[in-house]
């Protein structure tokens, strides 16, 4: 597997990162101009993308939030007030209203979740135009054909494997970010508020992976244990991914290569986006 495999992949991303800091200029689009808009419901923060018709990148932001629990929108009200939020400041700064989105779920978590996260987009004036899956999302943003993605979000690891472009194979376990935060209230006695500000403390990070590396392992034997399915390459994705010493735990107990795009709590936002057709 080449090294560059995902330069175009981590250009989009750096890009939407600077977008998302406001360090970076937006894309201009016409009034007539087709866009794309994709809702991400994660358990610690709801993510708006836009895209334009090439799928190249518009605009995008985030909130966090405690309205979904593994996966589960838990507060509707919560939800619907944030992506409000994130809808209209997102039209004022793009000067043109935003009239449809695509979803996503964790796999298999059913219709009922597909559904409540389709009434929350269009609780906000939007048309629902599908709900995806979050690891096909995430396959389809990085023009994954063949390989295994496993999108680690703040509730759940959802494990889809791609052959010649087709889903063979997807799995989801309760296990995810929140869970880390558990573990970390657990060692320092902490609420999860103050657990999860520790988590993403990166002058702590070194300190918290060691409290939390076995949660990490767990998710790397959840993958592990698909055996033979696996396909090469393997790429994690998901905003509890985001420690330097995750993939070097994931390739030991897979024994074979991992990677990881940067930015990776918005691969699969973005290939949400791509859905909304």
């Amino acid at each position: 597997m080449k090294k560059d495999f995902l330069l175009s992949s981590n250009d989009q991303l750096e890009k939407f990162a600077g977008i998302v800091n406001g360090d970076h200029p937006l894309k201009k689009v016409t009034p007539e101009e087709k866009i794309k808009v994709g809702v991400d419901l994660g358990t610690s923060s709801i993510v708006l993308t836009v895209l334009d018709s090439k799928n190249q990148i518009v605009y995008g932001a985030y909130e966090y939030d405690h309205a979904v629990q593994d996966g589960i929108v838990v507060n509707f009200m919560e939800s619907v007030n944030i992506l409000r939020r994130l809808k209209a400041k997102a039209e004022k700064v793009l000067g043109r209203e935003l009239t449809t989105a695509c979803g996503a779920i964790p796999p298999k978590t059913g219709e009922k979740s597909a559904k409540v996260v389709a009434n929350v987009i269009e609780e906000t004036g939007m048309m629902c135009t599908g709900i995806e899956d979050e690891p096909t999302a995430a396959a389809k943003f990085l023009r994954l054909s063949n390989g295994t993605v496993v999108d680690i979000g703040g509730g759940t690891t959802g494990i889809s494997i791609f052959q010649n472009n087709k889903l063979i194979h997807v799995i989801d376990e309760a296990t995810g970010g929140f869970h880390m935060t558990l573990v970390l209230g657990g060692r320092y006695k902490i609420k999860n508020d103050e657990a999860e500000k520790l988590k993403r403390n990166k002058e702590k990070e070194q300190e918290v992976y060691s409290v939390i590396k076995p949660v990490v392992e767990k998710m790397a034997a959840i993958v592990q244990n698909m055996g033979a399915e696996i396909n090469d390459p393997v790429i994690v994705v998901g905003g509890a991914t985001n420690f330097t010493e995750f993939t070097t735990t994931f390739s030991k107990v897979l024994k074979r290569k991992v990677y990881k795009p940067l930015y990776p709590q918005f691969v699969t936002p973005l290939g949400i986006a791509m859905f909304d057709e």
